[in-house]
């Protein structure tokens, strides 16, 4: 997309439209857009109720941990596990911390998100007070240096960090080697060991790249499927509508919501009920029942 806008401008007019399933990626696009710098229209599949309500919270959620325990061996009862960001990842990651038996607490910058976190039931604070007593780390931001140096120096002896957000800028490892007197690589696999100056040992997981993906498997085909029958259908779409799109950021159309969570029901084995015709009208009226 960054090619497309930059050194390929010329290639831009050649295309319909573009699906983004990324949280980053739409970030980026709609400042794009808002800017005036968008070439093409964009469809944002990762906002689509198919992609992040299961993608994102149940697959990152899984894999995450997942990746965590590979690398580490990591008892995660008991654990106090940082979770900074309480997205639809965060907040994946955060219940099946807790349902493995961590003390979770959240960091956030939002505050609706903050207030949700709390009202879940979790523990919410900012990451320098968090620093102090956490003892695994997992930034789920989409942001850069969301752990930084003057949390490294506040943290425990033998703290362990990882990233399953983002590039692997979520972690400051620039910052992290400069307070570092020794660098120790792979003391097991996907694990390598900052010895600070003040001799505090912290362990930075999979070389601060996407743990789920470094360390594990990614996500299940089994949540995946959604997703990308999202984005096919929703390429399909921008086909059948090529020319007729604004040059915008665009919301995957409900139509197509509806059909692959129909399917994905389907392959479950699950049937819903259905509306009577006395229910619609109830619903479609106003005299009764305000």
């Amino acid at each position: 997309m960054n090619e497309l806008h930059t050194r390929r401008k010329k290639d831009a007019g050649r295309i319909i439209a573009s699906m983004e399933e990324t949280t980053t990626g739409v970030i980026r696009l709609r400042a794009m857009a808002n800017e005036g710098k968008l070439k093409f229209p964009v469809i944002a599949v990762n906002d689509a109720a198919t992609k992040h309500l299961f993608d994102n919270r149940h697959g990152t959620g899984q894999s995450t941990v997942d990746g965590i325990i590979r690398a580490t061996d990591f008892l995660l009862a008991g654990k106090k596990v940082v979770v900074a960001g309480y997205g639809w990842c965060g907040r994946g990651f955060a219940m099946r911390a807790r349902g493995m038996g961590s003390i979770v607490i959240i960091t956030e910058v939002d505050t609706v998100k903050a207030l949700e976190a709390a009202m879940d039931g979790f523990d919410v604070m900012p990451m320098a007070k968090a620093a102090k007593i956490g003892e695994l780390f997992v930034t789920l931001t989409g942001n850069k240096h969301v752990l930084r140096a003057e949390h490294f120096r506040a943290m425990k002896d033998r703290a362990a960090v990882a990233n399953s957000g983002h590039f692997d800028v979520e972690i400051d490892i620039p910052a992290l080697k400069k307070l570092s007197k020794k660098v120790t690589r792979n003391v097991r696999n996907y694990v390598d060991e900052y010895t600070l100056k003040n001799n505090r040992r912290i362990y930075l997981l999979g070389e601060g790249r996407l743990i789920n993906l470094a360390a594990a498997e990614g996500h299940p085909a089994s949540v995946m499927d959604m997703s990308f029958a999202t984005q096919a259908l929703q390429a399909e779409y921008a086909i059948k509508k090529q020319g007729k799109l604004s040059i915008a950021v665009h919301d995957v159309p409900f139509e197509i919501e509806r059909r692959v969570s129909t399917l994905k029901l389907k392959s479950m084995s699950i049937g819903i009920d259905t509306l009577t015709a006395e229910q619609v009208a109830y619903l479609a009226s106003s005299g009764e029942g305000t």
